[in-house]
């Protein structure tokens, strides 16, 4: 498995990149499997593939502060992310394991490779819901994927030594919230890990047996996905 280790200077070019990556190797036969780690340079909201804007945000706070929202290709729900966040994504292939075709054999197949990662910092932590992983009850990691014939990307955060008030003030109610929640406030149900992003960079590299460093990705395909999807108002807000 190929590591990758890029982080874009604009959002659009984060997001667009997980999903160029899809789409380039859904075109290429040979195309190795590959983990992406990355930590964004400035706040951003992320909005699930449906998630609705004007429910699951707080765009008034966002756009008075400068924040971005932005909306990936992947479902799930809307999520704040930013420095002291690191973002991961595995890009995996069915050929190779038919087995993750089963969305519930997917999401315990990678999230329980990103749980003995973080244990062998010595950190105890726990799956629950659908795919959340969490510290002492509360939820650090949120995590969403997106499939085509041969090929998915699973994607998600990792909370470090991020605002807790941000996510807050960002964030609306969600629309849907696992039992386990039990109504408790983004304050209440959110934590942190207690280690730093590039300790958990080089734990999660590990787990995976990254190889080779990725000396490329597709920059064409990622630059015209920004274009038609991620820069515009009609994609991001669903006009």
């Amino acid at each position: 498995m190929q590591l990758l280790q890029y982080t874009h200077p604009t959002a659009a070019g984060n997001l667009a990149i997980d999903e160029a990556l899809l789409d380039y190797a859904e075109a290429n036969e040979d195309h190795p499997e590959l983990l992406r780690l990355w930590e964004p340079n400035q706040t951003m909201v992320v909005l699930g593939r449906s998630s609705p804007v004007e429910i699951e945000t707080n765009r008034s706070y966002c756009e008075a502060n400068q924040i971005e929202i932005i909306r990936r290709c992947s479902g799930g729900q809307t999520i704040v992310t930013g420095p002291g966040c690191l973002m991961y994504a595995v890009l995996l292939d069915y050929r190779r394991r038919p087995e993750l075709r089963m969305l519930d054999r997917a999401h315990e197949f990678v999230i329980g490779k990103m749980k003995t990662a973080i244990q062998t910092l010595g950190i105890p932590v726990g799956m629950k819901g659908t795919s959340d992983l969490t510290f002492q009850g509360r939820k650090f990691s949120g995590n969403a994927l997106r499939c085509k014939r041969n090929w998915l990307i699973y994607h998600g955060t990792l909370l470090c030594d991020f605002d807790l008030n941000l996510i807050a003030k960002c964030l609306g109610k969600p629309i849907r919230e696992p039992d386990y929640r039990e109504g408790r406030s983004h304050l209440e149900f959110l934590t942190q890990l207690p280690t730093t992003t590039e300790k958990l960079r080089e734990a999660i590299a590990s787990e995976w047996s990254s190889g080779p460093r990725a000396e490329s990705w597709p920059r064409e395909l990622t630059t015209n996905i920004m274009q038609l999807d991620y820069q515009q108002d009609e994609w991001n807000f669903k006009i």
